[in-house]
């Protein structure tokens, strides 16, 4: 059957050259066989490769166009799509156009390798418990965090002395290997890590006495955790640098604190506002008084209006906690609950019964008092 190659590429017959140039690079991406190991995928990335060589230049193109894949016979003495001419029709060469397939992988150079195989460290956290009063006002901590962390005597280095790092001759300190090879479709171009340095670029002679050459070593490292005013449940504070350390040299990773308040003993928190409730007698909710009230920011006085009913909130303004990196602070909201008496004197039930004596000759109604 003839060879459809804009349908191989996934193109129109009317496709420019930019267009062709996107649908080889997409297709290459998924079937080049150093990244598709699955059966059938060398021959799909060949025959990609074909259909572009045809169609990315122009005499090929229309000679394809008049007589099909046939026609490709009269333009080689392999009787098929020149890879070469390819690769010069895209104005580069088969090393620029994998150097932007690494790109898309994320890497430094071809298929997301990097040149070096020093890895940054790893991102830690740490589950800090803190009382209302700290999160409310803020304060310093002091942790310990077991880690990795950089070795003090080579600074991350792994050797004993600078003069015992040379540059790796296999791979001229670059950290990579790059191989080509010839193929009927051109030149294919693979590169790996250096198994000399193992990807760092650097062979240490005399590795450092304390690390063994790791350039880290395990410790408890004492960290301070500055806690800012405000701050609330689940909130995490990031520490850079603060993680495990990186090999030889590479990148720490940061520390991440999660905060984890207490419960309070008399107060609950609802955002920047304090909920307190105040128990109070019922000759004090009936006759009226003033009571002190605590807060976080020490007692308060706080009057009571004769007839007070239980569930009344009372709002002290600005005695909540202060508003996390904004200004100004939230208020304290007192709910009284009125205690009745479990047990009484008998005095105490002869005055009640007086009382109520009092209160059933001016009722009205089931709801008048």
């Amino acid at each position: 059957m003839s060879k459809d190659y804009y349908r191989t590429l996934g193109v129109s017959k009317d496709a420019s050259k930019d267009e062709i140039k996107k649908a080889y690079k997409r297709l290459a991406k998924k079937y080049h066989p150093d990244l598709n190991k699955e059966e059938g995928a060398a021959e799909k990335f060949k025959e990609i490769s074909e259909a572009a060589a045809v169609l990315s230049d122009d005499q090929k193109r229309a000679n394809y166009d008049r007589f099909g894949a046939e026609g490709m016979k009269f333009n080689n003495n392999m009787g098929g799509a020149d890879f070469s001419d390819f690769m010069r029709g895209f104005g580069g060469d088969f090393d620029s156009i994998f150097d932007h397939l690494g790109d898309i992988f994320g890497g430094g150079d071809m298929f997301g390798q990097r040149r070096s195989g020093s890895q940054g460290g790893a991102n830690l956290r740490f589950d800090l418990e803190i009382t209302l009063e700290e999160a409310a006002f803020g304060t310093t901590k002091t942790i310990i965090v077991p880690k990795l962390d950089t070795c003090t005597k080579c600074h991350g280095s792994g050797a004993e002395s600078s003069a015992d790092i040379e540059t790796c001759a296999t791979c001229h300190g670059t950290g990579m290997l790059r191989q080509t090879r010839q193929t009927p479709f051109g030149v294919f171009a693979t590169t790996t890590t250096c198994g000399t340095c193992q990807g760092s670029g650097k062979i240490i002679k005399n590795p450092c006495s304390v690390c063994d050459g790791e350039g880290r070593v395990r410790t408890n490292k004492k960290i301070e955790i500055k806690i800012p005013e405000g701050i609330e449940e689940g909130m995490r504070l990031r520490v850079s640098g603060e993680g495990e350390a990186g090999e030889q040299g590479a990148p720490s990773g940061d520390l991440y604190v999660l905060i984890h308040i207490k419960k309070h003993e008399h107060f609950e928190r609802h955002g920047s506002d304090i909920v307190l409730e105040a128990p109070l007698r019922f000759v004090q909710a009936a006759l009226g008084d003033e009571i002190d009230v605590p807060t976080l920011h020490g007692k308060v006085k706080m009057k009571i209006p004769p007839g007070t009913q239980t569930g009344t909130i009372f709002r002290l303004k600005g005695k909540g906690i202060p508003i996390l990196n904004g200004y100004g602070k939230g208020d304290q909201h007192v709910v009284v609950k009125v205690m009745v008496p479990e047990k009484l004197t008998k005095r105490q039930r002869e005055l009640l019964e007086e009382f109520d004596g009092e209160v059933k000759k001016k009722k009205k109604g089931f709801f008048d008092f």
